[in-house]
């Protein structure tokens, strides 16, 4: 799915520019020429509440981007998609930490800690009432994945060897939900908003656990990364993505209500506000100071390595780069300091 907000957001900035035309100012709009930055994404409230908060606010705009969206499903599609050349950015969960790492991506900007984003469900008609009955078990899940890294912490916490003492199943997350709901595997590792699905196609099953039990831990973040050559050329349109995002940032943390609502109206239709907000309480969020400290003390580095390293056990990534070179948190602190 691919569509653009250009024109949308031209009429907002005209609308703020003519205010400021009348106080003698000129909005930033039409003082720089306007730059197309094709951007992926994942349509969950954890990834994408800030893009369509900076599109509402009319930020991007502001900062004279048209940003092009296309939707993807997993991740691993996002990074291909980058990698492959038709995409100029993205933003994503887990998997921000395995292919920068790779040297493939080069990541810039945190949105969250995806604390309670990724879950564990099972049904009691399977046997299975704890994490530790899942031994000899099948789960399906999509593996490289938010998903797969909490459910490998939650199996090795309950004692259970994810190599030997269940089965993987590896498939796209909505094909790994429909198989849970039709009784094909017993269990499912998932991240919001697939459980809605489950819990009213399955209502027999229950949760498990879901990540916020390993936090902080093990703290998965989600962000933003470009591509390689993009990143090395257009600094300047990476310091203008992290300033249209930021007043989004920080409307979703000081005034959340206002800004669910907003995101649940116009973007969001099929999914109810009570689910959204319960969304919004699976994740972190940080004030732009917050995580200006988080950013120079090294803790998002810190989040980073600990699932790059989940990559490498698994034998996904031979010799990483570590976060320090992947990750590049100084656009942001020059902005915000």
């Amino acid at each position: 799915m691919s569509y653009s907000s250009s024109r949308r957001n031209f009429m907002k900035g005209v609308g703020a520019g003519a205010g400021l035309y009348a106080m003698g100012g000129v909005p930033s709009l039409f003082a720089q020429s306007e730059q197309t930055v094709r951007v992926g994404y994942l349509h969950t409230l954890a990834v994408d509440g800030h893009i369509w908060l900076a599109d509402h606010m009319g930020s991007w705009a502001d900062q004279g981007l048209n940003m092009e969206y296309i939707q993807f499903t997993t991740g691993l599609e996002l990074f291909q998609a980058l990698v492959g050349g038709s995409l100029d950015v993205l933003a994503t969960g887990a998997v921000i930490s395995n292919f920068p790492a790779r040297g493939q991506g080069e990541a810039f900007l945190i949105n969250n800690v995806e604390e309670g984003t990724a879950q564990l469900w099972a049904d009691p008609e399977s046997g299975i009432n704890e994490i530790a009955d899942l031994k000899g078990k099948q789960i399906s899940t999509t593996t490289g994945t938010t998903a797969h890294v909490f459910l490998h912490r939650a199996l090795v916490e309950a004692g259970l060897d994810p190599d030997r003492d269940v089965e993987l199943v590896n498939q796209r997350m909505s094909d790994a939900v429909t198989s849970f709901i039709s009784g094909a595997v017993p269990a499912v590792a998932l991240w919001v908003p697939f459980n809605v699905q489950v819990a009213q196609q399955r209502p027999s099953a229950t949760m498990l656990v879901d990540a916020s039990a390993y936090y902080p831990e093990a703290a998965i973040v989600g962000g933003w990364a470009a591509r390689g050559d993009f990143y090395q050329q257009n600094p300047a349109v990476i310091d203008k993505i992290i300033r249209g995002w930021l007043p989004a940032n920080e409307m979703l943390v000081n005034n959340p209500d206002e800004a669910l609502g907003i995101l649940q109206s116009n973007y969001y239709p099929n999914v109810s506000l009570d689910q959204l907000q319960a969304q919004y309480q699976a994740q972190r969020v940080f004030s732009r100071d917050q995580w200006l400290t988080r950013y120079e003390n090294g803790t998002v580095n810190e989040w980073l390595d600990q699932v790059t390293d989940f990559f490498v056990e698994q034998g996904g990534i031979t010799n990483p780069r570590r976060a320090s070179d992947y990750f590049h948190p100084q656009h942001y602190i020059n902005i915000v300091s």
